[in-house]
C-alpha cells in the first residue's frame, strides 16, 4: 500500500515512494529509496517536507496515515466544492477570433524575453519601454479570451525553457490577477514582474540551467542565487514598480517559511509574491524538463491543493483553480466512450463540463475526424472520466490547439 505519513513518523526501514515536493531540489539522488538512518527525516524537514508517501510493500509500516486513494478522494471532494463556486468570466470575443492573435503574440513574447536575457548577459540594462507594449498586449489578450493564450504557454522546448517559462508565468499571472478582481493598473505591474521574474538566470551558467542530472550543492546554491540577481537587476531598472519587484523577489518564498531567499512566512509574503509562488510552481511541474516529466495540468492543480496545507495560502490556490478550471484549457481528457480530446475553453458556470475537441480513440488506438463538443450543452451525454498525458499517447498538443 502507498500511504501518506507525517515527516515525524518517518523511521529507518521505511521505503519512501514519493517525497511529495515536486518543485524542490533535495539532497537525495532519487525520490524513492529505503530510509537507512534517522538523519533522513531531519534533512527532509529542513527543506520544508512536512508529509510524504511510503510504500508499505517495500518497507516498514505504521498504523497511522492515510492511503494514497484516501488522500486522492479527499482532494477530489475539495475540487468538486471549488467547482461549485465559479463566477462567470467576461469573454469579449470568440476563441476562434482571439486564437490567431494569441499565436502571434506568443511567438513575439518569447523572442522579446530571449532578447532581454541576452542583453543582460552582455551587461545591458532592461528597457521597460520595450517590455510595456508586450505586457499590454498580453493583458488585452487575456481579457478578451484567456483560453486562447494560456494553452500556448504550455508549449515549450528544453533549450528555451527559461524564456518560455517567463512568458507562461506572465500569461497565467494576468489570468490569476483577473480572477482576484485586481485593477487593470495593478495587473499590468504584476505582468511586468512575472515576465521578468527570472531575469537573474542570465547570471547562471547554461550548464547549470540545462543540466540533465541532479545539481551538486554548489550548483544548487548558484541556481538559487538567481532570485537575488533578479532583484538587483530590477532595482537598477528605471521605472520598475514595487509590485513587479515583489513578484520577482518572492516567487520562491513559501507560506510556512521554508522558501528563499529570505524565508518569509505567511503574510510577510506580499499578495503578489504569493501569487507568483503558486504560478511558478504550477508552470514548472506541468512542463517537460531535461530532468523530469511534466504532469497533466489537472493533476498539478490537485498537487497544489495538497501542498497548500503548508506551502501556499489555501484560499489563493482555490482561486487559482477557479481561474484555470478543473480541466484547464489545453489539457488532454478522456470521455466516457474512450475518446480523447483537448479542452478548448471553459464553461465558467460548469467547470466540470468544458468545450472539448475530440480526435482520438484510446481503445482502438487511431485518430478520429475532429469533433468539437460542448459538454455543458443540454442533452449532451458525453462526460470527462479522467485527465490524460499527451506524452503517454504520443500526441502533439500544438496540432490540436486553435490557431
Amino acid at each position: 500500500m502507498i500511504k501518506k505519513i507525517e515527516i515525524a513518523q518517518l523511521i529507518p526501514g521505511m521505503y519512501i515512494h514519493d517525497l511529495n515536493c515536486g518543485w524542490m531540489d533535495h539532497p537525495f539522488a532519487t525520490n524513492r529509496f529505503i530510509v537507512k538512518d534517522e538523519t533522513v527525516a531531519l534533512e527532509l524537514g529542513a527543506i520544508g517536507v512536512h508529509e510524504l508517501y511510503i510504500d508499505t510493500s517495500k518497507g516498514l509500516d505504521i498504523t497511522e496515515g492515510k492511503s494514497e486513494e484516501e488522500v486522492r478522494e479527499e482532494i477530489h471532494e475539495q475540487i468538486l466544492h471549488i467547482a461549485e463556486d465559479k463566477p462567470a468570466a467576461i469573454i469579449a470575443v470568440s476563441l476562434a477570433e482571439e486564437a490567431h492573435r494569441a499565436c502571434k503574440l506568443h511567438g513575439e513574447a518569447n523572442r522579446i524575453v530571449k532578447g532581454i536575457i541576452t542583453d543582460i548577459r552582455l551587461g545591458q540594462q532592461i528597457e521597460l519601454e520595450k517590455v510595456e507594449p508586450l505586457v499590454e498586449s498580453m493583458v488585452d489578450s487575456i481579457f478578451r479570451h484567456q483560453d486562447a493564450l494560456i494553452p500556448l504557454a504550455r508549449l515549450k522546448t528544453h533549450d528555451e525553457y527559461t524564456f518560455q517559462h517567463s512568458v507562461s508565468v506572465c500569461a497565467l499571472m494576468v489570468a490569476f490577477a483577473r480572477g482576484l478582481n485586481l485593477s487593470r493598473d495593478i495587473i499590468k505591474e504584476i505582468a511586468i514582474g512575472a515576465l521578468l521574474h527570472d531575469v537573474g538566470k542570465a547570471k547562471v551558467p547554461d550548464s547549470i540551467l540545462n543540466k540533465p542530472a541532479k545539481l551538486t550543492d554548489a550548483e544548487f546554491a548558484k541556481m538559487k542565487s538567481h532570485v537575488v540577481q533578479s532583484i538587483i537587476i530590477l532595482q537598477n531598472t528605471p521605472g520598475i514598480s514595487q509590485i513587479a519587484l515583489d513578484v520577482a523577489g518572492q516567487h520562491h518564498e513559501r507560506f510556512d517559511g521554508t522558501g528563499y531567499p529570505n524565508r518569509l512566512k505567511g503574510d510577510e509574503i506580499s499578495l503578489y509574491g504569493q501569487m507568483g509562488a503558486i504560478v511558478d510552481v504550477y508552470d514548472a511541474i506541468t512542463s517537460e524538463r531535461v530532468y523530469h516529466k511534466g504532469m497533466p495540468p489537472t493533476e498539478a492543480l490537485r498537487k497544489l491543493l495538497e501542498w497548500s496545507k503548508f506551502h501556499f495560502k489555501p484560499e489563493m490556490v482555490q482561486t487559482f483553480i477557479r481561474t484555470l478550471g478543473i480541466y484547464p484549457s489545453g489539457s488532454l481528457v478522456r470521455l466516457g466512450n474512450n475518446r480523447l480530446g483537448i479542452v478548448l475553453e471553459q464553461n465558467a458556470e460548469k467547470m466540470l463540463q468544458p468545450k472539448v475537441k475530440v480526435f482520438y480513440h484510446a481503445e482502438k488506438l487511431h485518430y478520429l475526424p475532429p469533433e468539437e463538443i460542448d459538454l455543458a450543452r443540454p442533452g449532451c451525454q458525453d462526460r470527462i472520466v479522467s485527465h490524460e498525458s499527451f506524452e503517454k499517447w504520443g500526441i502533439d498538443p500544438a496540432r490540436w490547439l486553435p490557431s
